[in-house]
């Protein structure tokens, strides 16, 4: 019985456990699918006058299934100490095309979109514990949904 409650402990630990940095990507095999590149890598804020900051960064999505896809939105959600949630900003599909970047992608095709939010950062010392989450969501031409999303941190 001691090994049972035992081995549920440390799957309920396990499962508990902060989701590592790095890259992820949610596809189907057979459709459309996409990886994402961060540069720079860290995203370097640059000061923009008083409290506020410029946080310029490429997000590059590349096609990897072979088949076109459409990209539906671009998400950027920062963390900073111990994992606390700071805020996020999106950009969908129309956002991205008025902005002058193209959101079709053909098969094993790349496209960089280029983002300059700004953003004021009351605290200084908040440079060496932030990090962004980047997701790209996408569909291919049967609306089979893909996203892939990976982790950088920010500096100053």
């Amino acid at each position: 019985m001691k090994r049972i409650a035992f081995a549920a402990l440390l799957l309920c630990a396990a499962s508990c456990k902060t989701p590592a940095p790095g890259s992820r990507t949610v596809s189907i095999p057979g459709h459309g699918a996409i990886s994402v590149q961060i540069m720079p890598n860290p995203i370097v804020a640059k000061p923009a006058g008083g409290n506020n900051y410029d946080f310029p960064v490429d997000v590059i999505v590349h096609e990897t299934g072979g088949r076109g896809v459409t990209v539906s939105r671009v998400t950027a959600t920062i963390y900073g100490p111990a994992g606390i949630r700071l805020g996020d900003q999106a950009w969908d599909q129309n956002q991205i095309k008025a902005a002058g970047f193209p959101t079709n992608l053909p098969g094993n095709g790349e496209v960089r979109y280029h983002f300059v939010p700004r953003h004021s950062v009351p605290d200084e010392r908040l440079f060496g514990s932030v990090r962004a989450e980047l997701r790209v969501d996408a569909y291919d031409d049967t609306a089979t949904p893909t996203s892939s999303t990976t982790t950088v941190s920010i500096t100053r």
